[in-house]
């Protein structure tokens, strides 16, 4: 595997325990580690640590949904090559998870499901979370994680070129398909209780 087809930081970020107490700052009312420093690849640390000592690095906040870590793709997309990873809408943010998440065995049928760890996806996507794709990436070298940004020649092919002066915007995320038809029977009206005999 290349240098390049997986990031130096990323295999400790997915690693790092988040959302522990900061020991600097204890007494402080923001002083969950939540932040994670590209630059430095250490540990968690909280706002007030970034304002200190990671003032000028690049800097990716963590989140929590449903007690999982999650990242905005609006910020690790900078510095990642996402594709692949299925990403989510929480809180009207997109997100993608930065570890797999167990999910209890079901009996559906399902189409699309994560190459790594098999938890059903909603779109065809490969993976479910950063670190699926870290293991598919290791296991096949099928893909990379290729940084965007400083140092790597960014290529575009000239009829993509032309696309972009043109200003056709092409949606990344493909829409979300509608459920599936229920074969069930909708129950219709107001259920009417049976009346009271003496």
């Amino acid at each position: 595997m290349n240098a390049m087809a997986m990031p130096p930081w990323l295999e400790k970020l997915l690693s790092t325990d988040f959302f522990r107490v900061c020991r600097a700052h204890v007494d402080s009312a923001r002083s969950e580690c939540n932040m994670y420093c590209l630059d430095c690849n250490a540990d968690a640390f909280c706002f007030y640590c970034r304002s200190s000592k990671h003032k000028d690095h690049q800097v990716i906040q963590i989140r929590r949904s449903s007690y999982h870590d999650v990242v905005r793709v609006s910020e690790i997309q900078k510095v990642l090559d996402i594709s692949g990873v299925q990403t989510y809408v929480i809180n009207s943010a997109r997100v993608l998870f930065l570890n797999e998440r167990p999910q209890p065995k079901c009996g559906k049928a399902v189409s699309h499901v994560c190459e790594i760890c098999g938890r059903s996806l909603l779109d065809t996507f490969r993976f479910c979370s950063l670190g699926c794709k870290v293991v598919g990436i290791k296991g096949d070298g099928d893909g990379s994680f290729t940084q965007r940004g400083e140092g790597v020649n960014m290529s575009i092919s000239s009829s993509s070129e032309e696309l972009l002066r043109e200003g056709i915007e092409q949606d990344i995320y493909p829409p979300t398909p509608p459920p599936p038809h229920s074969t069930a029977r909708r129950r219709k009206g107001i259920p009417q209780r049976a009346p009271f005999w003496s």
